[in-house]
C-alpha cells in the first residue's frame, strides 16, 4: 500500500524529494479509536495522515508512505512498520523525537532506522502477527474498554483452543473474508494460533500468518467466541473452512480488540531490525 501526503498543511513543502535519498523505516504504534484507518482517506482523520503530515513538516519535503499492513477503522498497532525516501542528511534520532512531539502520543514512532534500497515495507516482510482481547466476565472495565471486546457470556476456552487447531497450514480463507474481486486469491499460511489466558477474565487470542486478507482475524474470533459460547461446536471449523463461503462463519468480532502486533521480515529477529527498542 503506497500513500501520499494530503494532510501535511501549508507548511509542507510541494516539492518532491529529489537527488540523493535513503531509505528509512519505522517502527510504529497506535491507538486506532479516533481515526478512520490506516490508510488515507479523503476528508478522514487516519493514521497515515497524521503521520506524514509530522514527517513532512520535521523534513521539509514530500513523504510517500508505504504499511507493512493495512488496518481498518478501530484496529490498533503495536508493531507496524511503515518505509519511505528521505535525504541522506537525515537525523534519525531528532526525526523520532519531532514526530512524537507533534502526535503526542495518540501515534508513536518507537523506533527508527535506515533501509536497503529495496525494503518496502508490504513487499519485504514475510509475516504478520496479531493479537486480540476479549475481557470475559460479567462487569466491562472502563480502562480496557478500548483495546478489548466484553464478552459477558462465559466463554467455553478448551473448546475455542481445539477450534483454533483446523486453522494451522495453508487453507483458503474465503470463509472468513471479503473478496476483493473474483480473481482475488484468498488463500493464506497460517502459522499459529493460540488463546493464552491472562487470568482475570482477560483472553488474548495470538495468529501469525505470512499475510491477511480484509477482516480475516476479526471473522475468525466472531466464530470462535460462538463456539466458546456453544453456539456451534469445535469441530465444526473444518467445515467452515471448507465451505469457502463468507455466509458459513460468523460476523466479524469488533475492531477494538485486534491490535497489529509485529512484522517479520526473512530471518532476521526483532532485536536485529530494531536494537534500540
Amino acid at each position: 500500500m503506497t500513500l501520499f501526503s494530503e494532510q501535511a498543511g501549508p507548511q509542507a513543502p510541494a516539492a518532491v524529494t529529489s537527488g540523493e535519498v535513503t531509505r528509512l523505516r519505522l517502527l510504529v504504534a497506535y491507538l486506532g479509536t479516533g481515526f478512520r484507518g490506516f490508510a488515507l482517506q479523503p476528508g478522514q482523520r487516519t493514521v497515515a495522515g497524521v503521520l506524514v503530515a509530522a514527517l513532512e513538516r520535521h523534513l521539509r519535503h514530500t513523504v510517500e508512505l508505504t504499511c507493512a499492513g493495512r488496518t481498518d477503522a478501530g484496529v490498533h498497532a503495536w508493531g507496524q512498520v511503515v518505509s519511505f525516501d528521505a535525504r541522506t542528511e537525515v537525523d534519525l534520532g531528532a526525526l523520532v523525537r519531532s514526530v512524537n512531539r507533534a502526535l503526542r502520543s495518540e501515534v508513536v514512532v518507537r523506533a527508527a532506522a535506515r533501509a536497503d534500497p529495496g525494503f518496502d515495507a508490504r513487499r519485504s516482510a514475510t509475516a504478520r502477527a496479531y493479537r486480540y482481547r476479549i475481557l470475559n466476565r460479567p462487569v466491562p472495565d472502563p480502562f480496557a474498554a478500548a483495546a478489548s471486546w466484553h464478552v459477558e457470556h462465559p466463554l467455553d476456552l478448551r473448546a475455542m483452543r481445539l477450534a483454533c487447531d483446523p486453522l494451522i497450514g495453508e487453507h483458503d480463507f474465503s470463509s472468513f473474508c471479503r473478496r476483493p474481486g473474483p480473481e482475488a486469491s484468498l488463500v493464506r499460511v497460517v502459522r499459529d494460533a493460540r488463546f493464552v489466558d491472562e487470568g482475570a477474565g482477560v483472553l488474548r487470542f495470538e495468529i501469525e500468518a505470512s499475510a491477511f486478507c480484509h477482516q480475516m482475524v476479526r471473522s475468525l474470533l466472531g466464530t470462535l467466541v460462538e463456539v466458546g459460547k456453544g453456539k456451534r461446536r469445535a469441530g465444526d471449523m473444518s467445515g467452515i473452512l471448507a465451505a469457502r463461503d463468507r455466509g458459513a462463519a460468523a460476523g466479524p468480532a469488533p475492531p477494538h480488540g485486534l491490535c497489529l502486533w509485529q512484522v517479520g521480515y526473512g530471518g532476521a529477529s526483532h532485536e536485529e531490525l530494531w536494537p534500540a527498542v
